[in-house]
């Protein structure tokens, strides 16, 4: 007897759904905007492909992002060209940055002022002296601790 009573309430309420002869009129989602009519596009004087020329479409996608962000190289202007004549740019090995980078190239020694630079003691420079030729003798610094030597293993 509840189940009459349970399917008898969701007859009702189905039938509340169809709409019991209620005919609302929706907007038309497409006539709101105008639709462009169609046009031929123009031919913009394609060639037809070279039989056995590699595909366009088939470049390296990296390449082809490239181009499409940065639009491929800039033209050089005169005073840049006339700037990278002047450094020897035509001269430049291809493969240089490779080379520098590589762990077997050597670092070009500097000379000694640059390693007494390097290796000078931390300071905020209360006891640096400047000498001229002059007469009187610059006074003294004060002697600074040597730095302990590392152990090296």
């Amino acid at each position: 007897m509840r189940s009459v009573i349970v399917l008898g309430a969701a007859a009702l309420t189905l039938a509340g759904c169809t709409g019991g002869g209620l005919d609302r009129a929706r907007p038309d989602e497409f006539a709101v905007a105008r639709r462009a009519p169609l046009v031929v596009p123009p031919d913009f004087a394609l060639a037809p492909p070279a039989p056995g020329a590699p595909r366009p479409q088939e470049a390296d996608s990296s390449t082809q992002a490239l181009e499409a962000m940065f639009g491929g190289p800039a033209p050089r202007s005169a005073p840049e060209q006339a700037t990278l004549g002047n450094a020897g740019a035509a001269r430049a090995m291809p493969g240089i940055r490779s080379e520098v980078g590589s762990p077997e190239t050597n670092a070009v020694d500097k000379g000694a002022v640059t390693r007494d630079i390097i290796a000078a003691p931390e300071g905020d420079g209360q006891d640096a002296r400047a000498s001229t030729t002059a007469v009187t003798p610059a006074p003294a610094a004060t002697p600074t601790p040597e730095p302990s030597p590392t152990p090296q293993s």
